[in-house]
C-alpha cells in the first residue's frame, strides 16, 4: 500500500473542494450585493479577491486538517466517523472564516448574515465530504475485496489461533488482514498453525519480526494455559506503532468490559487506543515548537549567565551531552548545562544523588532551580523531546528497570519531556529503586494524557523552580 499516494489523493481532493466551495460562495456574495451580476460576469472574474481567496482559503483548510490529524491512519478511515468529523471541522473552520473575513460585508439584516454562514457551510461540507466519500468508499471496497490489506501476524500457535485465523480468512467482507505468519508464546513439539502460516519465531523476537516484515497489525490468540505471557507480549508491543487486537473471553462480553469494532468481522478487542485525540497531539507539537522557540529567545541572557557560571565553577565544557532513549526506543542526544566536574562519570554509568561529591557547588544550585535542564528546549524544538513527558533514561538503567518492571516500555509510546508528573511528584531518582517508584506517576500520565494535564504539570514545575524545591 502506497500511503504517500493515498495521502496525496485526500490532500488534492480537500484543496479542490475548498477552492470550488470558495469560488461558488464568492459568486453568491456578489449576487447578494448585485442580483444582476450574472449579466456581467466580468464583475466576478475581474475581482482579484476571488483568486486571492482561491490561493489562501484552501491552505487554511489544509492547515486545519493537518492539526486535527485528518491524514493520520489514512487506510483506516470509517465513512460514518469521517462524516461526523467533517461536519465538526467544517463548522469550526467556517466560524473562523466568517468572523475574520466575512463579518465586514454590508448586510441589511441578521438573516443575511445567517444565510451567508449557512451557504458557506453547506458548500464546503458538500464538496469536501463528497470527494472524501468517493476516495474512502473506493479504499474500503478494495480492502473488503482483499485487493489491499495490512501486514498482520497472529501470536498463538494452537486451537485459538487456528480458529481466529479460519474465521478471518472465511469472512465474506474482509477486515483487511494479510497474514505474514504466526509467533508462538510457548514451546511445543508441533504447532497446529504451521498448517496455515509460516512460523516466524518466539514472542521474544516480536520487535525484530515487526521491523523485518513491516507488520501493521498483531492479533493475540494464545491459549488459556499461556495467559501468563500476556504482560510480556504487551510490553514487547507497546512501544511500537502496530494495532493490537486480541480474542476476548466470553466473560468479557457478559460483563460488558470490552468493545469490538466491526459488525461483519471476527469479534476482536482493540487494546491499543490512541493516547490523545489526533488534534491534541498536533496541538501539543505546535505548543512545543512555539514555547521552546520563545523560551530560547527570552532566556538568552540566562543562557549566557549560566554558561559563565559553569565555566568559572570548574574546568570542562559548558554543555554536557548524553545519549538517552526516546520515542519508540530510539536513542537521541540530550543536552544539559554541566553540573558535575569534568569526566565525573567514567566506566559504569552512575546515578547522582543530593550528596554526590561529583556535583559542583554551582551545579547543586542549577539542579535546585532546574536551570541545568534549559538547553533541552533545543531538543524539544528539534522534535526529540516534548515539554511534558516521562524523563528519558540511559539504556544501561532501562535494561535494569525492565527486568523488574517490564511495563517501563510503555513510556516509549510518547516523547520524553523536560518535565513530567514523575519529576514533579518525585524529582530526580538516585537509584533504580527510585526510578521504579517514579515510574507509577509516569504510567499515570500516559493513561491520562491531555493538554489540560500538560498545563497542570508545567504550572507545578514553574512553582517548583520559583520556590527552589527541586530534588
Amino acid at each position: 500500500m502506497n500511503k504517500t499516494l493515498q495521502v496525496a489523493k485526500y490532500v488534492f481532493a480537500d484543496l479542490l473542494a475548498a477552492a470550488i466551495a470558495w469560488s461558488l460562495f464568492f459568486t453568491y456574495r456578489k449576487y447578494v450585493v448585485d442580483p444582476y451580476v450574472f449579466s456581467n460576469l466580468q464583475l466576478i472574474y475581474a475581482d482579484e479577491k476571488l483568486y486571492l481567496g482561491i490561493a489562501v482559503i484552501p491552505l487554511f483548510w489544509l492547515t486545519l486538517y493537518i492539526i486535527v490529524g485528518t491524514y493520520r491512519k489514512i487506510y483506516r478511515k470509517s465513512r460514518l466517523k469521517e462524516l461526523s468529523q467533517t461536519l465538526s471541522i467544517t463548522f469550526i473552520g467556517v466560524i473562523f472564516i466568517f468572523f475574520s473575513i466575512i463579518l465586514d460585508d454590508i448586510y441589511i439584516t441578521y438573516k443575511s448574515y445567517l444565510q451567508s454562514f449557512l451557504v458557506l457551510f453547506v458548500l464546503h461540507f458538500f464538496f469536501t465530504y463528497g470527494f472524501r466519500l468517493l476516495i474512502t468508499t473506493n479504499t474500503i471496497h478494495r480492502i473488503h475485496k482483499r485487493i489491499i490489506g495490512f501486514p498482520s501476524i497472529i501470536i498463538g500457535s494452537n486451537g485459538n489461533a487456528v480458529d481466529i485465523y479460519k474465521e478471518i480468512q472465511g469472512e465474506k467482507v474482509s477486515s483487511g488482514n494479510k497474514f505474514v505468519g504466526f509467533v508462538n508464546a510457548k514451546q511445543y513439539d508441533a504447532y497446529r498453525m504451521s498448517e496455515f502460516l509460516p512460523h516466524l519465531g518466539h514472542i521474544d523476537d516480536l520487535k525484530k519480526i515487526i521491523g523485518e516484515h513491516k507488520i501493521e497489525e498483531v492479533i493475540i490468540a494464545i491459549e488459556r494455559s499461556e495467559q501468563a505471557n500476556i504482560e510480556h507480549i504487551i510490553s514487547q508491543l507497546e512501544d511500537s506503532e502496530v494495532v493490537i487486537k486480541m480474542i476476548p473471553n466470553l466473560q468479557d462480553f457478559l460483563t460488558g468490559a470490552v468493545r469490538t469494532e466491526g459488525i461483519w468481522h471476527a469479534p476482536l478487542v482493540k487494546i491499543s487506543p490512541d493516547l490523545m485525540p489526533a488534534w491534541q497531539m498536533s496541538l501539543k507539537r505546535i505548543i512545543d515548537i512555539v514555547i521552546s522557540a520563545i523560551s530560547m529567545l527570552l532566556l538568552l541572557p540566562v543562557y549566557i549567565a549560566v554558561s559563565i557560571g559553569v565555566k568559572m565553577s570548574s574546568k570542562g565544557p559548558v554543555i554536557y551531552k548524553q545519549e538517552r532513549v526516546g520515542l519508540h526506543g530510539k536513542p537521541f542526544n540530550m543536552y544539559k548545562f554541566r553540573s558535575m566536574y569534568n569526566d565525573a562519570e567514567r566506566g559504569t554509568p552512575k546515578l547522582s544523588s543530593s550528596s554526590d561529591d561529583r556535583i559542583t557547588p554551582f551545579g547543586k544550585f542549577l539542579r535546585k532551580v532546574r536551570l541545568d535542564e534549559i538547553p533541552q528546549f533545543y531538543s524539544v524544538f528539534k522534535g526529540d523531546m516534548s515539554l511534558v513527558g516521562p524523563r528519558p533514561e540511559r539504556q544501561f538503567f532501562i535494561d535494569q528497570i525492565v527486568q523488574r518492571a517490564p511495563h517501563y516500555r510503555l513510556l516509549h509510546k510518547v516523547k520524553p519531556g523536560i518535565t513530567s508528573w514523575g519529576q514533579v511528584k518525585f524529582g530526580y531518582a538516585s537509584n533504580v529503586d527510585e526510578m521504579i517508584q517514579r515510574l507509577k506517576y509516569d504510567i499515570l500520565y500516559i493513561e491520562n494524557m491531555s493538554l489540560a494535564m500538560d498545563l497542570k504539570i508545567m504550572i507545578y514545575t514553574i512553582m517548583i523552580v520559583v520556590q527552589g524545591r527541586g530534588k
